[in-house]
């Protein structure tokens, strides 16, 4: 397997900041992504979107240079999303999984007629110009059965637990990761540079407020 850099080095800076272990920070921010995620899927529902948006409203621009930035590989991340994954469910009666091959994919199952099928469901992921990852849906597995993508998406935006963050379109075949309407403590945010699965390349910065930042 190819030498990948570890994640979390944390670069110098000019101004000062309250203590925080930066391996914490980095945790945090891998365990999100991509439970994203995808990582992850939750149903929406349009009042608890309404309250997230006037709580956290959307980052218009993230200026200057990154306190901390994150190289991975689908490995390190693949753990991450187990771990994650197996405490976010623990209460849930619905389970599924998502794991970072050289397509992201979800598993999870559907009853039809009482009786469970599994399901595979392959996405492309793209960064946006404003840091959040969009998951395109590719391609479905589902046996010899013939199930349109977007019945099983809608399937999951109902019965499957995401984070507020996470939104599922169904008609569109898209998840997107909402980085800009997520918060690490200290009002710290993160934005996605660059997923490359084939070349298994995941790069990921770390932003401090620019109001906390002092020359």
């Amino acid at each position: 397997m190819k030498n990948k850099k570890h994640a979390g080095k944390e670069k110098e800076t000019t101004f000062s900041w309250k203590k925080i272990n930066p391996w914490k920070v980095a945790f945090l921010f891998l365990v999100g992504i991509l439970v994203g995620g995808g990582i992850f899927l939750y149903s929406r529902l349009t009042e608890e979107r309404e309250i997230l948006t006037d709580e956290v409203p959307a980052i218009v621009a993230k200026e200057g240079t990154p306190v901390l930035s994150v190289n991975s590989n689908k490995e390190q991340i693949n753990s991450l999303i187990d771990f994650y994954l197996e405490q976010y469910q623990k209460d849930s009666d619905v389970k599924y999984h998502f794991t970072l091959e050289d397509q992201a994919l979800l598993t999870g199952e559907f009853k039809i007629l009482n009786y469970p099928l599994t399901f595979y469901l392959y996405f492309d992921p793209y960064v946006t110009d404003n840091g959040n990852v969009q998951l395109k849906a590719s391609s479905l597995s589902i046996g010899t059965l013939t199930i349109p993508i977007k019945q099983v998406m809608s399937m999951i935006e109902k019965n499957f637990k995401l984070p507020d963050w996470v939104e599922v379109d169904p008609d569109e075949h898209l998840i997107m990761i909402r980085f800009d309407q997520f918060r690490l403590q200290n009002g710290l945010f993160i934005r996605a540079e660059k997923i490359d699965l084939v070349d298994d390349t995941i790069q990921i910065n770390l932003y401090l407020p620019k109001d906390s930042q002092k020359e």
